[in-house]
């Protein structure tokens, strides 16, 4: 089976816009997350071989080994997201009553929540990054770090849309209402973070 990492450009856009439910918005979100990571890299790559950095040195190798891992890792939940939403989809054509659905359900809804979630704290800890990196990187390219962030909160907010409509779904209204908790919390931090980075690099 091709994974959505392995798309071309074409293809994957071909895809997403095709009436099927899958690749949608919950792969989307994990390819925002995946072009800040790699557009994150671009930067580090050019500033880690600079004598006038050279006092980053540390954090630089840091940040490629950590944005690389993000960067596969949020593909691989572009693939994780469709399936899950598949899976939930199937039980959903079922009946109420039904022996498959109600064993599998809460599993399902589970899955459908965890894959945005985990795009939710790979986006963040790129947005954390680049904050870390702001000054620190090539002067040229404070452009292309901007939107780093900019593409990072995108997929942080569009995987928290992801989380969000399937909390209803969840039977423990006490989990629920952590977990929306949660999502505010996540989504005012890279705000806050996303507008940090913007001032430092487009200022």
């Amino acid at each position: 089976m091709v994974t959505i990492g392995q798309e071309s450009v074409e293809n994957l856009l071909t895809a997403v816009a095709a009436k099927t439910p899958t690749p949608g918005g919950g792969a989307v979100a994990a390819i925002m997350s995946a072009l800040a990571a790699a557009l994150g890299q671009m930067v580090v790559n050019y500033s880690c071989s600079k004598p006038s950095l050279a006092d980053y040195k540390a954090l630089h190798e840091e940040a490629l080994r950590t944005l690389a891992e993000l960067q596969g890792s949020a593909l691989r939940l572009a693939d994780a997201d469709a399936e899950a939403f598949a899976h939930l989809s199937d039980l959903w054509g079922l009946p109420a009553d039904d022996v498959r659905r109600q064993a599998e359900w809460n599993d399902a809804v589970a899955a459908a929540i965890d894959a945005p979630r985990q795009v939710m704290g790979a986006s963040m800890a790129t947005l954390r990054l680049t904050e870390r990196l702001s000054g620190k990187t090539v002067r040229n390219l404070r452009s292309d770090l901007a939107i780093t962030a900019l593409l990072a909160e995108a997929g942080a907010r569009a995987a928290a849309c992801n989380v969000r409509i399937n909390i209803p779904l969840l039977n423990d209204k006490a989990q629920a209402a952590e977990l929306e908790a949660q999502v505010v919390g996540i989504l005012q931090q890279a705000a806050k973070i996303c507008a940090a980075v913007q001032e430092a690099c487009c200022t």
